[in-house]
C-alpha cells in the first residue's frame, strides 16, 4: 500500500509548512488526487487516520478532490474532459493527446487552527511543497 508512504510525506509537508507559519495546529488539508495517479483515495484516507495520531494535524479533516481527466488534442487544438480509460479526444478522434489534467497529486490547502483566543486562524493556499 504505497499510499501509506505517500501520506507520510503529505504529513511531513504539512509540519513543515505549520512551522513557518508558527502555527500549532491543523484543522484541514485539502488535496487534489487526480483518477490516473495510481492512489487510491480510500485507502489515503485509512492511512491519513492512523498517522495522523501524535502530529500537528491530529484533529484535522483530510479533504481529497478528485479533478477530472482532460486531454488537449494537437489536430484540432480542443480541451476535453474524458473516462479515465478513453484518452481519445471525443471530438476528431486523434490518439496522440496530451494529458492535461487527472494525473495530479498535490496538496492544496493546509488550515491552521487559531493559536491564542485573538487569533481567527489562517489558511495557506498552493503553496510550493
Amino acid at each position: 500500500m504505497h499510499e501509506f508512504s505517500i501520506c507520510q510525506s503529505v504529513l511531513e509537508q504539512v509540519e513543515q509548512i505549520t512551522r513557518r507559519h508558527h502555527a500549532r495546529r491543523v484543522t484541514r488539508i485539502v488535496l487534489s488526487v487526480g483518477p490516473l495517479s495510481g492512489v487510491v483515495d480510500v485507502l489515503l484516507q485509512r492511512a491519513f487516520d492512523a498517522l495522523r495520531l501524535g502530529s500537528v494535524a491530529e484533529t484535522a479533516v483530510l479533504d481529497i478532490h478528485t479533478p477530472a481527466v482532460i486531454v488537449a488534442c494537437p489536430s484540432c487544438k480542443k480541451e476535453s474532459r474524458v473516462p479515465t480509460n478513453r484518452l481519445l479526444c471525443p471530438h476528431c478522434q486523434q490518439w496522440q493527446t496530451t494529458l492535461v489534467s487527472g494525473d495530479e497529486l498535490v496538496l492544496l490547502r493546509i488550515e491552521f487552527a487559531p493559536n491564542t483566543l485573538s487569533d481567527n486562524g489562517h489558511s495557506v493556499e498552493n503553496e510550493h511543497v
